[in-house]
């Protein structure tokens, strides 16, 4: 079970995600562009919580669609249900995920990817996706993020193609990495 903090952290790093499905399922002129991106997070190893939103976007409101889904899904697909039957429940979208929890679950999912753990590959995919589309320093750490799943601890090296602001998220996250590294 996640904490409330994680939830909400969850919700806030996909808030686009969220409110573009809110979006489409009231104005379904929006479904093609949708679509679009719906197909690339599929391809991203998202299927279950693609499928989960297709059901959404045809019109189920059941809670039955969060079957079979895991914890990050379940936590997306709940809140676009959520926002559906409540707009106040919607994130933000000027609001930013919380930068002292982005670092410990980064490096929590760069330790379970290294261990091999296929769901926190496919998250972090999706986190570089993501990131990535945002450009500059989070683009940046996007990419970074394969080389910290390889072993890569080079502060330097690692912090050679960011900003401030990325170069102390990614600090965070070595020392996160340190910390597991110790157990």
């Amino acid at each position: 079970m996640q904490t409330p903090d994680k939830q909400q952290q969850i919700i806030q790093t996909h808030a686009g995600l969220i409110l573009g499905v809110v979006q489409c399922v009231q104005n379904s002129e929006l479904r093609p562009q949708m679509e679009q991106a719906l197909a690339l997070s599929e391809q991203n190893g998202w299927d279950k919580l693609v499928a989960a939103i297709r059901k959404i976007l045809d019109g189920s409101r059941d809670e039955s669609i969060l079957n079979g889904l895991d914890d990050e899904d379940t936590v997306i697909a709940s809140a676009i249900l959520r926002g559906l039957q409540d707009p106040n429940t919607l994130p933000k979208p000027e609001d930013k995920p919380d930068a002292t929890l982005a670092a410990p679950m980064l490096a929590a999912l760069i330790n379970d990817a290294r261990r091999g753990d296929h769901n926190a590959v496919i998250m972090l995919g999706g986190m570089a996706e993501q990131m990535s589309m945002a450009g500059g320093d989070m683009a940046n750490i996007g990419a970074i993020l394969k080389d910290m799943i390889d072993g890569e601890r080079n502060v330097d090296k690692l912090c050679s193609k960011v900003g401030p602001q990325g170069e102390s998220l990614i600090v965070q996250i070595l020392t996160e990495l340190g910390k597991l590294d110790a157990h």
